[in-house]
């Protein structure tokens, strides 16, 4: 059997020598670091995407402090609302039945009981006579019960009383008598000075408090209970019993309170 025809490569004594090729990309580099510049830019390579950096993660704040945060915000914004409504009241009030303050007058004070006992205790009653006058002419005043008077003399109490209850209308007058009665410990200094300083100016300051409970009509709606304060500073020319006194001046301070 004849073997099979085996062929040689024969070098070709025309052929130009052939010089060695660098390779395109050397070992241990990459390919982008020996591309040609012209193929860069004709064929620009694309930068590579930019990731931002993922926020670092905080902890939530606590429920209770955002809860305590709303609980804050609706207090204040129910109180705005109820000052809001209650301004746009006062003002419909002020302008539609323009509301005056009453007018008091203490016209005679007589000294029933002046008398100091064995005890050294002062006993002393008397009997006001006072005028209310009512100047508004759409508003009713209801005088409730729990009313205080009370008749001072440097700072010590010598009686107390309250008015009736009663209702004054509109542009009303009306004059009551009202029975001041009290009981004073320990009162011999207290009727010495006084006593001393009537001999000397011929007056005794005293000073007359009350405290008034009243509900204002606004035609038949009635509205909530304020209390009226009273305040008035007298000079009367004594402090005898069974005499009528001389109110020689009389100067009163009125304001209201819820």
């Amino acid at each position: 059997m004849a073997e099979p025809q085996r062929i040689y490569p024969v070098h070709d004594p025309e052929a130009p020598p052939q010089t060695p090729t660098v390779p395109l990309v050397p070992r241990g580099s990459s390919k982008s670091d020996n591309v040609n510049p012209a193929a860069r830019e004709e064929h620009p390579v694309a930068p590579p995407l930019y990731h931002p950096p993922l926020p670092a993660a905080h902890s939530k704040p606590p429920k209770t402090r955002s809860c305590w945060c709303k609980c804050l915000c609706w207090t204040i914004s129910l109180l705005l609302i109820q000052i809001l409504v209650v301004g746009i009241i006062a003002a419909i009030v002020y302008f539609v039945f323009q509301p005056k303050i009453p007018k008091y007058s203490l016209d005679s004070l007589r000294i029933t009981n002046f008398t100091l006992n064995n005890d050294n205790s002062l006993y002393a009653t008397f009997n006001v006579n006072i005028t209310i006058r009512n100047p508004n002419k759409k508003i009713g005043i209801y005088y409730e019960n729990g009313s205080q008077l009370s008749v001072w003399y440097t700072g010590t109490q010598l009686s107390e009383g309250s008015l009736p209850k009663f209702y004054q209308g509109h542009r009303n007058t009306t004059v009551l008598d009202v029975a001041l009665t009290g009981q004073t410990q320990n009162a011999t200094g207290l009727l010495q000075t006084l006593r001393s300083q009537q001999e000397m100016t011929g007056a005794v300051p005293l000073r007359m408090n009350g405290k008034v409970p009243v509900r204002l009509k606004l035609g038949s709606l009635k509205l909530m209970k304020w209390k009226f304060l009273v305040r008035c500073n007298l000079e009367v020319n004594s402090l005898a019993a069974d005499n009528v006194i001389s109110i020689r001046s009389s100067r009163c301070k009125f304001r209201f309170r819820l």
